[in-house]
């Protein structure tokens, strides 16, 4: 899920609203809380002021593991369904099209089979994603540091790569088990920030620059339209989990007047950011880290993602839901490629 969004605990959006002088917006103007989100959704929630935590925390912790898989491991490989290092950029712009096409489609396969099956179906298709993520990516970064701390001492390794299997499998597990019989906000914070930054640092690490931007782009674009169209695959997800449906077209349209009016304002006190969202953004600052070799670069990047996720969120007050991921994505891209050329350019 790559989106933005206000949480509350309340359920009904067109009668459950209230003046609320506290929020940071026109005391003088109606504040609307939005609808609840179901506690199994990978969101981060957090308050509006503190938005940039947890993107520092994936930015720094994927940075740390992409550059120690790259760089100090050796891990360099040209991922992506087309090779990169044979066409260029264009072999990086058709890895982009076809990840962009496969995130489409089953975005729009999870909208369908729960429409026919429920929504308790995308429990299920959210712990088998995590259960794949979380094993694989603990065991393959585990193996990374294992490898380096043993460096000298191959024997050992493999001692101990036996081990990190069954942690592996124990930890996921036990994750699992927490994300969806917790109610603790910290612990589900905790495993969406886990499971981000691991795809994140992971992607940093396997793709190669073009496929990096290329995907980032499209996968942008894609947010755009499966949030903002009203038969987009967010939009319809967010629908359906807030019991948002047809019956409430009218109201909703007449909600909408009212805050395009600037009679009513959305509360915005509270956020989720999508862990599609931190995934993203830690791919483009490893990936920043690694490509360039200069901290200074994703330094540069993550200030750029910081600052477009709050332009994103300024504008949460006027909107229900908003893609993440856009503004943010292309003001990382662009000050990476600009930094990155002034830098080695003019600095030796």
């Amino acid at each position: 899920m790559t989106d933005l969004l206000e949480n509350s605990e309340e359920n009904n959006l067109n009668k459950d609203y209230t003046q609320d002088s506290s929020n940071e917006g026109d005391p003088d103007k109606e504040v609307i809380k939005k609808d609840f989100i179901p506690h199994f959704f990978p969101t981060y929630r957090i308050k509006r002021n503190s938005y940039a935590i947890p993107i520092i925390i994936v930015v720094v912790i994927s940075g740390i593991l992409a550059y120690i898989a790259y760089i100090e491991a050796g891990v360099q490989y040209d991922g992506g369904y087309v090779s990169e290092s044979e066409l260029g950029a264009l072999g990086g712009i058709i890895n982009g099209l076809i990840y962009t096409a496969i995130a489409l489609i089953s975005s729009f396969l999870i909208v369908f089979i729960i429409k026919k099956k429920g929504m308790g179906v995308l429990m299920y298709i959210f712990g088998f994603s995590f259960a794949l993520i979380g094993f694989f990516q603990t065991w393959f970064f585990g193996e990374i540091i294992l490898f380096l701390i043993f460096l000298n001492f191959p024997h050992l390794f493999y001692l101990f790569d036996a081990e990190l299997i069954i942690l592996a499998g124990v930890f996921t597990t036990l994750m699992l088990y927490q994300y969806f019989t917790s109610k603790s906000i910290k612990t589900k914070n905790f495993i969406v920030l886990y499971i981000g930054l691991l795809i994140g640092a992971s992607m940093g690490v396997l793709m190669p620059l073009w496929t990096t931007l290329s995907i980032l782009i499209g996968i942008s674009c894609l947010d755009i339209f499966s949030v903002l169209y009203k038969r987009g695959p967010i939009k319809q997800l967010i629908d359906i989990a807030s019991n948002s449906g047809e019956e409430n077209v009218s109201s909703e349209q007449e909600l909408k007047q009212k805050i395009e009016s600037g009679e009513y304002q959305y509360d915005t006190e509270k956020l989720e950011i999508g862990i599609g969202d931190l995934a993203f953004y830690s791919m483009l600052t490893s990936s920043a880290l690694v490509q360039t070799n200069n901290i200074i670069v994703m330094i540069l990047t993550a200030c750029a993602i910081i600052i477009g996720t709050g332009i994103t969120i300024s504008g949460l007050k006027r909107n229900k839901i908003l893609p993440g991921l856009p503004i943010s994505i292309f003001l990382g891209i662009g000050t990476m490629l600009l930094s990155w050329y002034l830098i080695s350019t003019f600095v030796i």
